[in-house]
């Protein structure tokens, strides 16, 4: 069989545990090429997010090194959840820190990025839609130069984790996540219900690869926090990589329930801000806007999960 062509990724992240799990394994996965990685606040302020990002990946030193986007520091920042993430949002990982070079920021990286490879990239947003609203505000013409985005974020019961009704990512910048869903481009959601089916006890931490890797290291250093931080805020005695989740999604779409849907983000509501708004009519007045990932075979996804950190850790 002729060998497999990587599929090009730019992956948007607000690191955040489940964030740099999933870079973890996305820098190591033959079947990606990961073009660039570029922060935005999010679960970790904007200076933190991009001090995260280059940290990351330069302790995990994949073998193709992405380019790397600085945040905005320029956004409104919302609470930020700090105590699930610890207070350098990698459960206190404590990992060396190192100077961006070039230091551009994420949406110039992005846009660069896409005009360079055509049709070709798939942005895989795992924190708040900040920086990809922000490229395709600046360049409209852009968005059919993209060839897929994936968003880690939504509610589609209205069961949020950062208000009532809405999950942190369309809640940290509700705005961006309306002009982003509202936007002609292949969309795929991967809501907060699909991501939570995945649900890791403790036997996980276990399975994890062994700190002799840089990637065990990284693993066995922050999810320990993630599994106190759960307990402790959520009542919960196991976690959820919603993040992680959402990469398996990008690799493997067959373990996911696609259904094509109409899809809004509340941007204005005093209680009801980063909302996602699905319509369920039957006879409804737009045509469907994006793909929501509504169930999944979660055992499936967590071997995914596993294997991808071992594959991770065989190369480091």
């Amino acid at each position: 069989m002729p060998p497999i062509t990587p599929r090009k990724v730019i992956i948007d992240c607000d690191p955040g545990i489940d964030d740099a799990a999933a870079l973890v394994m996305a820098l190591f996965d033959p079947r990606l090429e990961v073009v660039a990685v570029t922060a935005v606040g999010g679960s970790a302020g904007p200076e933190q997010a991009t001090s995260n990002v280059q940290s990351v990946v330069a302790f995990l030193d994949p073998p193709r090194l992405p380019r790397l986007g600085a945040a905005p520091a320029d956004v409104v920042s919302v609470d930020t959840p700090f105590t699930m993430h610890g207070p350098d949002g990698l459960g206190g990982a404590e990992l060396p820190r190192v100077q961006l070079h070039g230091g551009h920021l994420s949406e110039k990286v992005i846009w660069e990025s896409i005009k360079a490879h055509p049709r070709e990239i798939t942005i895989l947003a795992l924190g708040p839609l900040t920086n990809v609203a922000r490229v395709f505000k600046r360049d409209p013409s852009i968005i059919e130069l993209v060839a897929g985005l994936v968003v880690s974020g939504g509610t589609v019961q209205a069961m949020g984790n950062a208000s009532a009704v809405a999950d942190f990512n369309l809640y940290a910048d509700p705005a961006a996540a309306r002009h982003v869903i509202g936007e002609p481009l292949d969309k795929t959601l991967v809501p907060l219900e699909t991501t939570s089916q995945v649900l890791l006890g403790f036997e996980f931490l276990d399975q994890l690869p062994r700190e002799v890797s840089r990637a065990g290291q990284l693993l066995r250093r922050m999810l320990p926090h993630s599994f106190r931080a759960h307990r402790q805020f959520l009542g919960s005695e196991g976690i959820w990589l919603h993040d992680v989740a959402s990469l398996v999604a990008l690799t493997n779409p067959e373990l996911f329930e696609r259904t094509p849907v109409v899809a809004d983000v509340e941007a204005a509501g005093e209680l009801t801000a980063g909302m996602l708004v699905v319509d369920r009519r039957q006879i409804r007045r737009a045509r469907p806007n994006c793909d929501l990932l509504s169930g999944c075979d979660a055992a499936a996804v967590t071997d995914c999960m596993l294997r991808g950190f071992a594959a991770a850790s065989a190369a480091t």
